[in-house]
């Protein structure tokens, strides 16, 4: 299965998130927009970095006023993309050995999506769901 399957039933919408604004402006962003991951974008839309609820934890546990950070100075800023034509298995793969569970889909240098872990495995299960039923109706 390719991500493009995905993200044709799931949506391109990508939540995005300037690396100038607040650990605490990203709280209120991920809790409105009920996601794990925010991606922080420059001033042109371009992939700076990435902000996920384990970012902003781990920020919290240094002590301090986490909230009053910059996103700049919390998010993840290697970025690992990938794109509407890779494998979801391989990018899932990805995903495992690098320990992180989102990963935005770039296409000719736009973000066209991103995939959780999640929607990974939702993919992966509703196609076993699909072969497990083809293989019932040809024993019938």
């Amino acid at each position: 299965m390719k991500i493009e399957n995905i993200l044709s039933a799931k949506g391109g919408t990508v939540h995005t998130i300037s690396p100038e604004k607040t650990l605490q402006d990203a709280v209120q962003m991920l809790a409105a927009k009920n996601v794990g991951a925010l991606v922080a974008v420059d001033s042109a839309g371009k992939p700076v970095g990435i902000l996920s609820e384990r970012d902003i934890v781990r920020a919290a546990a240094r002590g301090g006023n986490a909230l009053a950070l910059r996103v700049a100075e919390v998010m993840t800023k290697e970025v690992i993309t990938a794109s509407p034509q890779d494998d979801a298995q391989a990018v899932g793969q990805t995903m495992t050995d690098h320990h992180f569970r989102h990963m935005p889909i770039v296409e000719q240098g736009k973000m066209v999506g991103i995939v959780s872990i999640g929607d990974l495995l939702k993919a992966q299960l509703e196609e076993y769901q699909g072969l497990l039923e083809n293989y019932q109706m040809e024993k019938s």
